[in-house]
């Protein structure tokens, strides 16, 4: 019952290859007992969000890293989890369906769902979460809302990415940037 209410997109599209998009959608509503009109309808629209309608029956070989990328994402969500669990979500998307995934995060989480999103893209961490876990060498070494970091950081209005180089040590980036700033000069 726990694995059905979660939706899990990895960084890695691997998915069966020899299955169309839509068997592949209807394979994975299948897994979680949510086949039926219903599945469809909602599978049918999140393929023509991502653009990917008029490719559902090609066979998924041919299809590129960002449609598979977009695929697994429909896959994830077309048995509305209630908890998406996310690996470097935006790998492979064009700008497009970057923006759309974006805008489908923020409001699945604002009528009540979680997204678990682990990325290296600051930016996208600091758009999207309403808390932020900094995790260096496997542990987490700061957490919160961005208001909660900037004070533990006293980082004053500082985006994330200060924030992030501020708590994990900026000395050796100042380092790393004066030595390239000496090659350049």
């Amino acid at each position: 019952r726990a694995k059905a209410s979660i939706g899990y997109i990895p960084d890695r599209p691997y998915l069966y290859e020899k299955l169309s998009g839509a068997e592949f959608l209807r394979f994975v509503a299948g897994l979680w007992g949510r086949n039926g009109n219903g599945t469809e309808h909602r599978a049918n629209r999140l393929l023509e969000l991502f653009q990917l309608r008029d490719r559902q029956d090609d066979l998924i070989e041919s299809y590129s890293h960002g449609m598979r990328q977009k695929l697994l994402i429909t896959s994830a969500l077309v048995h509305e989890p209630e908890l998406i669990v996310v690996d470097e979500p935006m790998v492979g998307l064009d700008p497009r369906s970057a923006k759309i995934l974006k805008d489908l995060f923020r409001t699945y989480a604002d009528h009540g769902g979680t997204v678990f999103l682990s990325t290296h893209t600051l930016e996208v961490a600091e758009a999207l979460c309403d808390h932020i876990a900094i995790i260096n060498k496997g542990r987490i070494i700061a957490r919160g809302t961005m208001d909660e970091l900037r004070t533990q950081a006293e980082a004053g209005s500082a985006g994330l990415e200060e924030i992030f180089l501020k708590v994990t040590g900026a000395g050796e980036l100042e380092h790393v940037l004066g030595a390239s700033e000496a090659l350049a000069g």
